[in-house]
């Protein structure tokens, strides 16, 4: 909490639903979660929050109706990615912070077969060449910032990419994309740039049940926004990109979750972490050398 808090923005994919106790809470492979997840992530100081993933459609229209409720209720916290409407979807949504406007837009490649029904597409922003470029070209000369979160790629595929990955990255920093965060395979994937658009491929899981290492190890990735502005001409570039790695920690029963930074760990917490962070930081990729990476020996 305290580190989330030093960031004026501060990111998070919204995995599962919040449908709310109402409707019965509920596990793999459809999941429903209380309200007051949402609410600890916010309490944590997470204000940017992604809610378009392979989950969304897991409970029907009801959760995501109670979901999107409880999102509007929530003052200063920027969301995107499942909707009450297809205006509400089509307006532009414009955040600023220090002098930077900026805005947030979310897709997913991935619906599991769970379809939003016929005329009510604006639930889930499913991902098309067609709709994210009307959505930009919507923001683009409006704000300063664009960022694009993109629930894509392979799952589980560690420390590599897909072709469709590549092709949409590329797409999007063609349409002026300053920033994409990548999630879904739960696994850590690359960051690189792409021109001028910085790519985190995959986060991988921040906090989740998942009992394979390289699912309980996440990155929180933290950079500056720098915007000058010289002859009329506003240029955005980011600074002091750093990736630190994070673990997960619970016991058989799946009880007593804590997460840990990694400069926090010891062998008694996880056997061969340091082994294990090496792997990682491979992870990252050979074209992430402008990030600083923040693990054990920090």
């Amino acid at each position: 909490k305290p580190l989330i808090q030093e960031y004026d923005l501060a990111y998070y994919n919204q995995e599962t639903i919040l449908g709310g106790s109402e409707l019965g809470l509920s596990t793999y492979p459809q999941f429903n979660s209380p309200y007051e997840v949402g609410d600890a992530f916010i309490d944590a100081g997470f204000n940017l929050v992604s809610l378009a993933n392979n989950h969304s459609m897991d409970r029907g229209t009801e959760a995501l109706d109670n979901s999107i409720a409880y999102w509007k209720g929530q003052k200063d916290v920027y969301w995107a990615g499942t909707y009450s409407s297809f205006e509400e979807r089509d307006t532009a949504k414009i955040g600023e912070v220090n002098g930077i406007t900026y805005a947030m837009l979310s897709y997913t490649t991935w619906n599991n077969g769970l379809s939003t029904p016929a005329g009510e597409e604006y639930y889930v922003n499913m991902y098309s060449d067609e709709l994210a470029k009307a959505d930009i070209e919507r923001v683009r000369d409006k704000v300063d910032v664009v960022m694009v979160a993109m629930h894509w790629g392979t799952e589980y595929n560690e420390g590599a990419i897909d072709e469709d990955q590549t092709r949409i990255a590329k797409y999007l920093s063609d349409l002026g994309v300053d920033l994409i965060i990548g999630t879904h395979p739960h696994v850590i994937e690359p960051i690189e740039y792409i021109g001028d658009t910085l790519v985190i491929y995959s986060l991988g899981n921040f906090l989740s049940g998942q009992i394979n290492v390289e699912n309980i190890t996440g990155l929180m990735v933290g950079l500056n926004i720098n915007k000058t502005v010289k002859d009329g001409q506003t240029t955005i570039d980011f600074s002091d990109v750093t990736a630190e790695f994070v673990y997960t920690d619970f016991n058989s029963s799946y009880q007593n979750f804590k997460l840990y930074r990694y400069n926090q760990l010891n062998n008694d917490i996880f056997y061969g972490y340091k082994d294990y962070f090496d792997r990682w930081v491979q992870d990252l990729g050979e074209n992430a050398d402008f990030v600083k990476v923040i693990g054990y020996e920090s």
